[in-house]
């Protein structure tokens, strides 16, 4: 995270810290928030209330990791896995919602959606096995914030009455966490190789 957001949030994890929210907490809360709106405003066509909700929920990820950082006990492994295995949940949450919405107007692209669940789901994947490995893989073209605002923008023009913004953006999606579980499996490839 950038020390300019990093300095501007701190005053305000502090506050949440002080009233007893704990990160844990707010990572749990800021998933409810995305399940649910995925499910009950995304999944249903409401996409500029989902829009909303969704993206201020997604908002918690960045306070939950300054208040691990700034607390009494610091972050955790827990708090660290907690978090992770959530974002994944998030993220499957927002495209089977879109998936289940596109299915609902017998749009065919609702297949590409479901396809970029698993491939998306690839990405983190291949650097936590890496890393298991003690291998470092970050990077890659499109990590999770990226997907995240990819898919938020065409979302924002099909909104906005652009018909093929909507199919751009979910191929495109599709497109860049292919190109980025390459490139992690590249990471590994080469350090492997490196080591050998």
């Amino acid at each position: 995270m950038k020390p300019a957001v990093v300095k501007v949030i701190t005053p305000l994890c502090r506050g949440l810290l002080k009233i007893g929210i704990t990160p844990d907490l707010m990572t749990i809360f800021g998933t409810s928030i995305v399940v649910l709106g995925s499910w009950l405003l995304l999944a249903q066509g409401r996409l500029v209330a989902a829009l909303f909700v969704i993206g201020l929920a997604l908002l918690t990820d960045l306070l939950d990791g300054t208040m691990a950082r700034i607390s009494d006990r610091g972050p955790s492994v827990w708090g660290n896995f907690l978090d992770s295995t959530l974002d994944r949940v998030s993220d499957a949450a927002v495209l089977l919602g879109l998936a289940y919405f596109l299915h609902s107007q017998n749009d065919s692209l609702f297949v590409i959606a479901m396809i970029t669940v698993a491939v998306s789901a690839i990405v983190p994947y291949a650097r936590a096995k890496a890393e298991s490995l003690n291998i470092e893989c970050k990077g890659g073209f499109a990590e999770r914030t990226e997907r995240l605002v990819l898919l938020a923008f065409f979302g924002v023009l099909h909104i906005a009455g652009i018909t093929w913004a909507l199919d751009a953006g979910v191929w495109l999606l599709l497109v860049l966490s292919a190109i980025t579980v390459y490139q992690r499996m590249a990471i590994v490839w080469r350090a492997t190789r490196a080591a050998a």
